[in-house]
C-alpha cells in the first residue's frame, strides 16, 4: 500500500502519523489499549489489516500493549540501530507502518515480546 506523507496525514490522527510513518514512539502508560481485556483482534490502525488476536495479548508491565505472537504473515521486522543500540522493528506488512518493537523476553510459547504502541493499533471486540 503506497500513499504520500499527505495522505497519510489525511487519515492519521498527528500522533498516529509521528508513530506509524515516522517511527515514533508513544509514551509508556498512555494508550487505552494497554488495558484492553476484551476478545477481539487488534488491528493496523493506518490500513486495517489484522495483526494479533486477544488471545496472545498479555500484560508484560512495560506500558505497552504486548503480545507473543502475531497473525502469521502480516508484520515484517527491520534491524533497528538507532538511540545506540540494536532492536528488532516490527512493521505492518501491508502498508509498512512503524508499530513497534519485539523482544526475546516473552512467555511461553513463542518466548517474543511484540511491544507494540497502541496508536498504531485499532481495536475490534468480538
Amino acid at each position: 500500500m503506497q500513499k504520500t506523507d499527505d495522505e497519510w496525514r489525511g487519515s492519521l490522527t498527528p500522533e498516529q502519523f509521528r508513530v506509524l510513518r515516522e517511527h515514533g514512539t508513544e509514551r509508556a502508560g498512555t494508550s487505552p489499549l494497554n488495558y484492553e481485556k476484551r476478545s477481539g483482534t487488534f488491528s493496523c490502525a493506518a490500513c486495517g489489516t489484522p495483526l494479533f488476536t486477544s488471545d496472545t495479548k498479555f500484560e508484560s508491565g512495560t506500558g505497552w500493549p504486548s503480545f507473543f505472537a502475531p497473525i502469521e504473515g502480516v508484520v515484517a521486522t527491520t534491524v533497528d540501530r538507532s538511540y545506540g543500540m540494536t532492536r528488532v522493528e516490527v512493521h505492518c506488512a501491508t502498508c509498512g507502518g512503524h508499530l513497534g518493537h519485539v523482544f526475546p523476553d516473552g512467555p511461553r510459547p513463542t518466548g517474543q515480546r511484540y511491544c507494540m504502541n497502541g496508536v498504531a493499533l485499532a481495536f475490534d471486540p468480538k
